[in-house]
C-alpha cells in the first residue's frame, strides 16, 4: 500500500514546484516592470519589449487562476473516454494561455498533464496517442521557435533590470526549479511504471494461486466423488451384510427348531400320534413366528419379540419355543438387570442367545444348552455351553462371522473353544443410554 500512494506523493510535489515556479516567474516579470516604472526608465523598457506590458498587478494574479484552473482539471477523475479527451484537450489549451502569459519563458505544467495522462490513461494505444500529442506541444512551446509568430517579450528583459550578481542568482534559481521539476518528472514516471509492474506482478501471482486453488478443489472435488462412492458401496455392503444377517438370525434359528421338531415327529408318528399332532402345532407356530421376523427384517425393523416386549421376555419366550419344538433342555441363569439399554444393545444380546441356540441344536446336535448373562461393571458377559459334538477344528461360518461384526459396532468381542461340547464367551460394553 505504501508504494502505490508514492506516485501520488511525488505527483503533489510536482504540483507544488510548479506552483512555486510560475509564482517566481510571475514575480520577476511585475518586480521588473514596477522598477522600471520607479526608476523612470519605463521609456526604455517600453523601447525593449516587443509589445505592450500587462499591467504589474495583472501577471501574478492572472497566473495564479490559470494555475488553479489547471489543478482543478487535474483533479478530476473520469471513467469516460471521450471525456477523458476533453479534458485533456482544455488542460493543454489552459496551459498554452498561461504559457502565453508568462511569455513562454515556461513549459513545464505540460508535464503535469502528461504525468496525469500516463496515470489514468489504461490502453496502450491511447496512452501513446495523449502523449505523443502533450511531447509535440512541450517542444512548441518554446521562445525561440514562437517568438517568430508571437509578439513577446523574453524573460531575460525582465532581468535585465536587476543587477548582475542579483540576475546571475535569479537564473540559478530558475534553472534549479525547472531541473527539479524534469527530475520529479523522471522519478514519478519510474515509480509510477515499478509500481504497474508489482501490481501485474501481484495479480498474476493471484492468478497463479487462484489456479493452484481450483487445481486442489478440483482434486478434491474428485476425491470426495471418489468417496462418496465408496460409502455407497460401503453403505450397500452394510446394508446386504446387515440384511443376511437378519435373515441369517431369524430364519436360520426357526428353521433349526422346525427341523428338529420334525424329525421328533418322525420318530413318534407310528407310536404316539397324539404327541405328534402337539409337536405339529408347536412347529406351526415356530415357522409362522420365523415369517413374521424374516418379513420385519426385510423392513430393517428389529425382531418381532423386541417390538412386542422386553428383552428379557423375548429371550425366555424364545427359549421356550426352542423346547417345545426341539425337546432340547435348556438352563437360563441371568444375574444382569437387562432393561433400560440401547436398541442396538439389546438386539446384539438377543441375537447372541438365538444363533447360539441354533448352532448348539444345528451343528453340536446338543441335548443340553446352559446360558448365563452378567454384568462386571459397565460390561454385559454372556457365557453359552452346550453339550454337544463340539468339533476338532473350528471353522467360522455366517453366523460366527457376523456375530463378531456386530460386537465390533460396539467394540465387544467374542470368544469360543471345545471343552466338552462348544463354549461361547461374548463381552458387550453398555453405554447406559449414552
Amino acid at each position: 500500500m505504501e508504494e502505490n500512494r508514492t506516485p501520488n506523493i511525488i505527483y503533489t510535489w510536482m504540483l507544488n514546484l510548479n506552483f512555486l515556479i510560475i509564482l517566481y516567474i510571475a514575480g520577476i516579470m511585475t518586480a521588473g516592470t514596477l522598477g522600471y516604472v520607479h526608476e523612470n526608465s519605463a521609456l526604455v523598457f517600453m523601447h525593449q519589449v516587443s509589445s505592450a506590458a500587462m499591467a504589474p498587478w495583472k501577471i501574478p494574479t492572472a497566473a495564479l487562476l490559470l494555475y488553479g484552473s489547471l489543478v482543478l482539471f487535474l483533479c478530476v477523475q473520469t471513467e469516460n473516454n471521450s471525456f477523458s479527451y476533453v479534458k485533456t484537450s482544455v488542460e493543454i489549451g489552459v496551459s498554452l494561455i498561461l504559457g502565453y502569459l508568462l511569455n513562454f519563458s515556461y513549459s513545464g505544467m505540460l508535464l503535469l498533464i502528461l504525468a496525469d495522462v500516463i496515470r489514468r490513461t489504461g490502453r496502450i494505444k491511447r496512452r501513446y496517442a495523449a502523449v505523443g500529442m502533450i511531447c509535440g506541444m512541450y517542444l512548441l512551446m518554446d521562445y525561440d521557435l514562437l517568438s517568430g509568430i508571437f509578439h513577446i517579450t523574453p524573460l531575460e528583459t525582465y532581468l535585465l533590470y536587476y543587477r548582475g550578481d542579483i540576475r546571475a542568482i535569479l537564473l540559478g534559481v530558475k534553472n534549479v526549479l525547472f531541473s527539479l521539476n524534469i527530475l520529479f518528472f523522471i522519478i514519478y514516471t519510474v515509480q509510477l511504471m515499478r509500481t504497474q509492474m508489482n501490481e501485474k506482478e501481484r495479480i498474476l501471482s493471484l492468478n497463479d494461486k487462484l489456479n493452484q486453488a481450483n487445481e486442489e478443489l478440483q482434486l478434491a472435488n474428485r476425491q470426495m466423488e471418489e468417496y462418496a462412492r465408496e460409502s455407497i458401496k460401503n453403505a450397500e455392503a452394510q446394508e446386504r451384510n446387515r440384511l443376511a444377517r437378519e435373515i441369517h438370525d431369524t430364519l436360520g434359528h426357526s428353521l433349526t427348531g422346525i427341523i428338529t421338531g420334525l424329525d421328533a415327529c418322525i420318530t413318534l408318528i407310528d407310536i404316539a400320534p397324539e404327541a405328534v399332532r402337539e409337536q405339529l402345532k408347536v412347529i406351526a407356530d415356530v415357522a409362522r413366528n420365523g415369517m413374521t421376523d424374516v418379513r420385519r427384517s426385510v423392513k430393517a425393523l428389529r425382531p418381532d419379540a423386541l417390538e412386542r416386549m422386553e428383552l428379557e421376555k423375548a429371550l425366555l419366550e424364545m427359549m421356550e419355543e426352542t423346547r417345545k419344538a426341539s425337546h432340547v433342555e435348556i438352563e437360563y441363569c441371568c444375574t444382569a438387570e437387562l432393561g433400560h439399554y440401547n436398541k442396538d444393545e439389546e438386539e446384539i444380546i438377543y441375537r447372541i442367545v438365538q444363533e447360539s441356540i441354533t448352532n448348539a441344536i444345528r451343528h453340536g446336535r446338543a441335548g443340553k444348552i446352559m446360558i448365563a448373562i452378567s454384568m462386571e461393571y459397565n460390561v454385559m458377559n454372556i457365557w453359552v455351553k452346550d453339550n454337544g459334538v463340539g468339533c476338532a477344528h473350528i471353522e467360522k461360518g455366517f453366523g460366527l462371522h457376523h456375530m463378531e461384526e456386530r460386537l465390533a459396532m460396539l467394540h465387544g468381542s467374542l470368544n469360543y473353544y471345545v471343552d466338552n461340547g462348544f463354549i461361547l464367551e461374548a463381552s458387550i460394553p453398555i453405554r447406559w443410554g449414552e
